[in-house]
């Protein structure tokens, strides 16, 4: 249910058929960093943990320096800053980036690495729930409360066909008609990094959807947003759920589980939201000139929707 205004309209017409919900489902996760103390903190940074079904989020408050290292990881990841201000120095195994600007997104390989921040902002770290320590980094109160019968196992996608190494892609790109957002996608995950928001959203213009088979991180990094949810009726009805209008500021990340119907609306003069996936969207891929490095990674022969 897309306004007319809206990209994702065109994906419709190669949309699955529906499948029929079942039940029971599961309810979103909500966490709000702005409001609560960090998971973790040094001299110059604190850290907030987001652990989802299939990724978890490690979102930094930099004000000077830090550094992350990461000891024989078993896949991709994913690290950005929407901030020219941050600097990044990254060493890995198969490629380094020293003292480079921020504004970028990096695809981290398998393997050893460490990450070194300087400056002043926010920076997002994005794994796959492969990486169990850290997944034991995520307080309870911070990871899913029940299995999602709805998620299949995680699949990751086929490797690139020119290796692994590290990827660094600008985000200071244009915007062009026809072209939903900033997507960049890995054999892990794929992170869709929209426009800055300049005015609150046309109420009269929203797009309640719904995804059958995998969650939506919607992380919040400037302004006011509420999340919209709805659930279906089935026929045993100790499997409904009421409707949930969930307000946060930023930063703050919310999964939106399948298979409920959803919406967001921001409500601030500015707004910056990205969504995550884990991992990439079939749908998003086979759409021409949406994936932005698609020429790095091949799409899946299956995937799923």
């Amino acid at each position: 249910m897309f306004d007319d205004s809206d990209p994702r309209k065109a994906l419709l017409k190669t949309a699955p058929a529906e499948t029929v919900a079942t039940g029971p489902f599961c309810l979103p996760q909500v966490s709000r960093f702005h409001d609560a103390p960090p998971h973790a903190a040094g001299a110059g940074w604190r850290a907030w943990m987001l652990g989802a079904t299939q990724m978890v989020l490690r979102v930094v408050e930099l004000d000077g320096m830090a550094e992350f290292t990461r000891s024989g990881q078993l896949d991709e990841y994913m690290v950005f800053s929407l901030e020219p201000g941050v600097r990044f120095t990254i060493a890995t195994g198969a490629g380094r980036v020293e003292d480079h600007p921020g504004n970028h997104l990096f695809i981290v390989p398998p393997g050893d690495s460490r990450v070194t921040l300087q400056g002043r902002g926010t920076v997002t770290f994005v794994f796959t729930s492969r990486s169990a320590d850290l997944v034991a980094q995520c307080p309870p109160e911070v990871r899913p409360a029940a299995v999602n019968p709805c998620i299949p196992p995680f699949q990751p996608w086929p490797d690139p066909p020119a290796g692994f190494r590290l990827r660094a892609y600008d985000l200071d790109v244009a915007p062009q008609e026809g072209r939903f957002g900033r997507i960049f996608r890995c054999t892990t995950l794929m992170v869709n990094i929209l426009p800055r928001f300049t005015a609150p959203r046309d109420t009269a213009k929203v797009s309640p959807h719904f995804h059958a088979s995998f969650e939506q991180v919607s992380l919040t990094l400037a302004g006011e947003f509420e999340h919209f949810l709805r659930w279906p009726w089935t026929p045993d009805q100790a499997h409904w759920l009421p409707d949930m209008r969930i307000a946060c500021s930023s930063p703050s990340a919310t999964v939106l589980p399948p298979p409920a119907l959803h919406t967001t609306l921001w409500t601030s003069p500015e707004a910056q939201i990205v969504d995550i996936f884990a991992p990439p969207r079939m749908d998003f891929s086979q759409h021409a000139g949406w994936v932005l490095n698609a020429d790095d990674y091949p799409t899946a022969h299956t995937a799923i929707e």
